[in-house]
């Protein structure tokens, strides 16, 4: 699997991107919406998650290259909202890269990849309540608010918004 878009190719990660993967989850700031950086074993541990979603799935977060440099991540994952699985699309990019447009890049290939090759009806964005840059993103994806939820992760409650856009939406803002 491989996504190209005018900047951007996505592809699955390997073990070869840990180095590119700590610059990300390792950074406080990116993480700041997961309660702070991971160490070394959640980097691992997510990593080894997004393999297993391959094999699974077929699909997951995938690494975002830009002139050759693994810069992000961004695909579309399997997701809890309350009593409801979704298709969602996540996005998260190394801090230096932010403001250039790349998570919405990546994230707009993402959600046309779910609807022409999953076939999904829609496809969700879970945005931590705080994370005003990431609504941002999914607003500038077309999607919009539908419901308010709380998740428990690290130890928080954490408020979320749950996002999302259909197919028939996404065909009319192309």
């Amino acid at each position: 699997m491989q996504i190209v878009t005018d900047r951007l190719t996505l592809r699955p990660m390997t073990e070869d991107d840990l180095p590119a993967l700590r610059a990300i989850l390792g950074d406080g700031i990116t993480m700041t919406a997961y309660e702070g950086a991971f160490d070394e074993d959640e980097i691992r541990a997510w990593l080894s998650g997004q393999l297993r979603r391959y094999a699974e799935d077929g699909f997951g977060l995938w690494a975002v290259v830009h002139a050759g440099d693994m810069i992000g991540q961004a695909g579309i994952t399997r997701q809890r909202i309350e009593a409801d699985e979704v298709h969602e699309v996540g996005y998260l990019f190394r801090r230096d890269q932010w403001h250039r447009g790349f998570a919405v890049e990546a994230a707009s290939a993402c959600r046309d990849w779910a609807f022409d090759e999953l076939g999904v009806d829609a496809v969700w964005a879970k945005v931590r309540s705080t994370n005003i840059a990431s609504m941002n993103v999914a607003i500038r994806l077309g999607m919009r608010v539908r419901r308010a939820f709380t998740t428990h992760y690290r130890g928080v409650d954490m408020p979320h918004l749950g996002f999302a856009i259909d197919r028939a939406q996404a065909r009319a803002t192309v």
